[in-house]
């Protein structure tokens, strides 16, 4: 996994949903540790301001799968890489085909200038309510439904 450009690590769901958040495009994702299911990951995507988690995880022969929208048929893969091209495609049981990779490379670099109040990435500042709603003005509000997650509660 470690080897997969999109895996984030142990970042937590704020932190994926933050970061999610900042690209502010539909279709952005990447990949993080379960907060909840040891050896389990998460393929957290972004659409219309509300991020989607899927359940990624490995069988006993190997093989990769994700727990997507009930009915559509679960499929397995030998690698991980795979199963990202897979869901690149529409009709995939997940929100919105991924397009845009959150790479952990990319955040590293964009994460080492100085951590002032002013560019912090941190929720404890006020900041980010006012750039969400800024870069990501259509984000629904007030939808309640246990498959997605409104982006903004991530910093209230």
């Amino acid at each position: 996994m470690e080897n997969l450009p999109v895996y984030h690590g142990p970042i937590g769901k704020e932190e994926g949903e933050r970061r999610l958040g900042q690209d502010g495009r539909n279709g952005c994702y990447l990949v993080r540790n379960s907060d909840s299911v040891s050896g389990v990951y998460c393929l957290c995507v972004l659409f219309n301001g509300y991020v989607y988690t899927y359940r990624i995880h490995q069988d006993d022969a190997g093989s990769w799968a994700a727990d997507t929208t009930p009915g559509v048929q679960k499929r397995y893969f030998r690698q991980i890489k795979n199963l990202i091209l897979a869901f690149q495609k529409p009709g995939q049981g997940i929100a919105t085909p991924l397009q845009y990779p959150i790479t952990a490379q990319r955040r590293a670099h964009t994460d080492t200038g100085a951590q002032t109040p002013g560019n912090s990435l941190s929720p404890t500042h006020s900041s980010p309510n006012s750039y969400l709603r800024q870069h990501t003005p259509h984000a629904a509000q007030g939808q309640k439904n246990r498959n997605k997650k409104e982006v903004g509660q991530a910093f209230g």
